[in-house]
């Protein structure tokens, strides 16, 4: 009875084990069909993907080509731009982090919907490309926590040392930097120079000449900041001034040097290519200038008119290229920081920002004076994307990298919970305050 009853246990376990099998056999036949579906419903949606692209692409090339100086094409220029921007700074996240060999899960070109990816030989990255041609993105494997079981511990950024972290983190900003010295160098072949801040004429019967100061002066500091540049200067005459008295100090051509307060003239300046001036005096007032000349809030801006020129001599050569590249660089960042800490002070107001429909009308006025203004423009934008985003603040690069300086500082990783509710909090105030700017240009632009 033993025997029979060992024997009926053996069938019923060879039983079961094949009822398993024939499971495991008709799960994996259910996978496999899934995963062909799939399959099948992706490509048709990459072909879709494919012609939504090649349409983008062939609207932007003639929209470029036949619609010059419209606002399509204003738009489409500045789509490219920030594109292009995008596109590197993630670049440079992507190139460091793949040197460390940190596990990057996708580094794609574009937004949206995936037109078609693929895998290089031995490199886990999926590569793809997307529908809308707008920048670009990469995700990185524990870029601030443990995100993922499936992967070993030296995958992973936040298992890295710190200085590898640091790399990966700035790496974005140092490719917008490059890229920005790169577009300078390049317009600097073209003759263009850095204008020092020396005074090439004086305006007749403006407050420069009344006060006295003459051709040929160079400017050493207005209102107390050290002055190297005509575009510094230009930054530095916008700062609030409550007394409205500038105080210029210059050096004369003999060597000397001399301080003017100078009351600057208030006047309407039209955003056309020759920059149209209208004074504002008893007779002249604001509003009958506006309303005598039919202008709209976002045709003109009011200004000061000090009444002095600068110098700016064409210089060619690859020597005056690299000169040329190098200080301007470090003039916008100069201004950059200036612009940052006075609008903290308050010598700078929120109007003085620009979102993306301030940019809009910013390369507006810019295309006006060619494709090498267009360079230049971008230049600037991508110094200015990396400034802000090295800055110590939660959401930014230079936010993660504050966090990394504090462990490296206190020896203690900070709290990930602590630290994902900072960068949520900074991201939040950052988008407020790029919904308060588009407000505000909004109503620049429409009134």
């Amino acid at each position: 009875m033993a025997t029979k009853k060992k024997k009926t246990s053996e069938n019923e376990i060879k039983k079961d084990k094949i009822e398993v099998v024939i499971e495991e056999n008709v799960e994996e036949k259910t996978i496999s069909k899934t995963e062909s579906l799939q399959k099948e419903a992706e490509e048709k949606n990459g072909v879709k993907n494919l012609i939504m692209l090649f349409a983008i692409v062939i609207a932007t090339i003639i929209i470029l080509l036949f619609f010059e100086g419209t606002t399509l094409w204003n738009i489409v220029v500045l789509l490219l731009m920030l594109s292009v921007l995008i596109f590197v700074h993630e670049l440079g996240h992507f190139m460091m982090a793949k040197l460390f060999k940190v596990h990057v899960y996708e580094f794609a070109i574009g937004m949206g919907p995936m037109v078609f990816s693929f895998r290089r030989k031995n490199d886990p990255t999926l590569y793809s490309l997307r529908a809308l041609p707008i920048g670009g993105y990469n995700s990185i494997a524990g870029e601030s926590y443990d995100d993922d079981d499936k992967l070993d511990k030296e995958q992973k950024m936040c298992y890295k040392p710190k200085w590898q972290r640091l790399l990966i983190l700035v790496a974005g900003v140092t490719m917008n930097f490059i890229l920005a010295l790169i577009l300078l160098f390049c317009i600097g072949l073209t003759g263009a120079s850095e204008s020092e801040s020396i005074i090439s004429s004086v305006e007749p019967d403006t407050p420069a000449a009344q006060a006295g100061i003459v051709a040929g002066d160079k400017i050493v500091r207005l209102n107390g900041h050290k002055i190297d540049s005509w575009n510094y200067l230009s930054v530095v005459s916008l700062l609030k001034n409550d007394s409205n008295v500038y105080v210029y100090e210059v050096q004369h051509q003999d060597g000397t040097y001399q301080t003017f307060e100078i009351v600057p003239r208030e006047a309407i300046q039209v955003s056309d290519k020759e920059g149209t001036l209208y004074y504002i005096d008893e007779e002249n007032t604001e509003e009958k200038i506006v309303k005598e000349h039919n202008l709209k809030k976002n045709e003109y801006a009011k200004t000061k008119i000090i009444g002095i020129v600068g110098k700016n001599e064409p210089q060619y050569g690859i020597g005056n290229a690299f000169k040329y590249a190098f200080k301007r660089f470090w003039t916008i960042v100069k201004t950059m920081c200036l612009i940052i800490v006075s609008l903290f002070t308050g010598k700078l107001s929120l109007d003085s920002l620009s979102g993306p429909v301030g940019m809009y009308t910013v390369v507006k006025q810019t295309a006006q004076f060619g494709f090498v203004n267009l360079v230049y423009l971008t230049a600037y934008l991508s110094i200015n994307l990396g400034v802000m985003n090295i800055l110590p603040f939660p959401a930014f690069d230079g936010g993660h990298v504050l966090f990394i300086l504090i462990e490296l500082i206190t020896g203690k990783r900070v709290n990930e919970k602590f630290e994902n509710i900072c960068h949520l909090i900074g991201f939040v105030l950052i988008f407020a305050l790029m919904i308060l700017i588009t407000f505000k240009d909004i109503i620049r632009l429409v009134g």
